[in-house]
């Protein structure tokens, strides 16, 4: 199974560049992983939410193949707790999945198109994050999963 990380936005700031670079290299380990980092559409300043989110969600769906397994990160949806997340993994590469996309939308959310195609809607926490530190969060805690389901001790650290 293949894993991806995508986010809308700018590039990875230098503050969390280096932490997501090396939990990605990690999560390498056991999946093929890597960022897809979907740039915010020209002139977003002058779009309405409704129009930008929309524009955004036209991008997002374009890259998406049929097969794919969506994992949409948003305040609303379910929580787990790090074993609960390692078997939501281990069950989607049970199942089979080709490719799991876990993203993240723009400032505003995303559009109704991509929650109506997202397989799944993850919360990491009722707080809010900045979404460049939820790019980190992510990565640490899909790297824990990993570990988790390998029985490693990263976990227990």
């Amino acid at each position: 199974m293949k894993m991806q990380f995508w986010s809308v936005g700018k590039a990875h700031e230098a503050y969390v560049k280096e932490g997501v670079e090396m939990f990605t290299k990690r999560i390498s380990h056991y999946y093929t992983a890597g960022w897809q980092i979907i740039p915010v559409p020209k002139n977003s300043g002058m779009l309405s939410e409704m129009d930008l989110k929309k524009r955004e969600g036209e991008t997002i769906v374009s890259f998406l193949q049929k097969d794919d397994y969506l994992v949409l990160l948003d305040e609303r949806g379910k929580t787990f707790t790090s074993e609960g997340l390692a078997q939501f993994i281990q069950q989607r590469a049970n199942d089979s999945v080709k490719k799991i996309i876990f993203l993240i939308g723009g400032a505003y959310g995303v559009s109704d198109a991509v929650m109506q195609r997202a397989n799944y809607t993850w919360s990491l926490s009722p707080l809010v994050f900045p979404h460049q530190l939820v790019r980190l969060i992510l990565a640490e805690q899909v790297y824990r999963a990993c570990t988790i389901i390998k029985n490693e001790k990263y976990h227990h650290t």
